[in-house]
């Protein structure tokens, strides 16, 4: 069902109550980012994108209208970081595409434990998206040195109609694409990995509402255990 009011109350709840150590999200409302790392006792690393234009305003307006003003409220990329993961020591971002129709972001945290993550949000044309994965995977990858990286988000990209998946694995020894048909990734590289990536069901990201479903987003998360720190 489609609801005309804010759901950040929601969104922290299922958020908050989730079990993992780092999540990563793109096309979160800026202002949400305050809630979300207060009421999840997390870190965080945020990094502005596209329509963040007269935020006082356009803020007010997505709090009593959220239909009205729909995705031009603003977005970011977001890293939370819990305190078992040690806390985000380095915060780094990357633009991957400034100019119009989006511009689109990466950013990067390194965590206390030693692991390196990132955020990001491709371009939704493929072929405008695979240069961008490139670029956000040897970036990443330079950033990291030798230390582990997840490189996570959005890559607009499908593994079973597009070769970049293979050519970021040889270049940059990333891997573990979710599915064929997924665009929500979890790549990863010096780490290894206690499963494969997994995509919530949808029941997981719903709520009844009138005896109907009220699914928060879109995409389903999508969650990867790494046995990390090594033993």
């Amino acid at each position: 069902m489609q609801v005309n009011r804010d759901l950040w109350r929601e969104f922290t709840d299922m958020l908050c109550a989730a079990d993992w150590d780092v999540a990563l999200l793109q096309e979160c409302p800026p202002r949400w980012e305050p809630g979300f790392s207060r009421e999840c006792g997390a870190e965080s690393h945020l990094v502005k994108t596209s329509r963040n234009w007269l935020e006082r305003i356009s803020w007010t307006i997505a709090r009593r209208w959220p239909d009205l003003i729909g995705s031009s409220e603003g977005g970011s990329n977001l890293i939370l970081a819990r305190p078992s993961t040690g806390g985000i020591i380095e915060r780094r971002e990357l633009v991957l595409q400034p100019r119009h129709p989006e511009r689109r972001m990466m950013a990067f945290a390194r965590l206390g434990n030693g692991l390196c993550v990132t955020s990001l949000h491709a371009s939704t044309s493929p072929p405008r998206a695979e240069p961008e994965l490139l670029l956000a995977a040897e970036r990443a990858v330079e950033w990291a040195g030798a230390d582990p990286i997840v490189l996570g988000g959005d890559f607009n990209v499908r593994p079973g109609r597009s070769g970049v998946y293979d050519e970021i694995e040889r270049r940059f020894g990333l891997t573990g694409a979710t599915a064929p048909d997924s665009i929500d990734h979890l790549l990863v590289r010096e780490a290894e990995v206690a499963g494969s990536a997994r995509a919530w069901p949808p029941e997981a990201r719903e709520l009844a509402e009138d005896g109907l479903a009220l699914r928060l987003s879109d995409h389903a998360p999508v969650e990867l255990e790494l046995a990390w720190p090594p033993a």
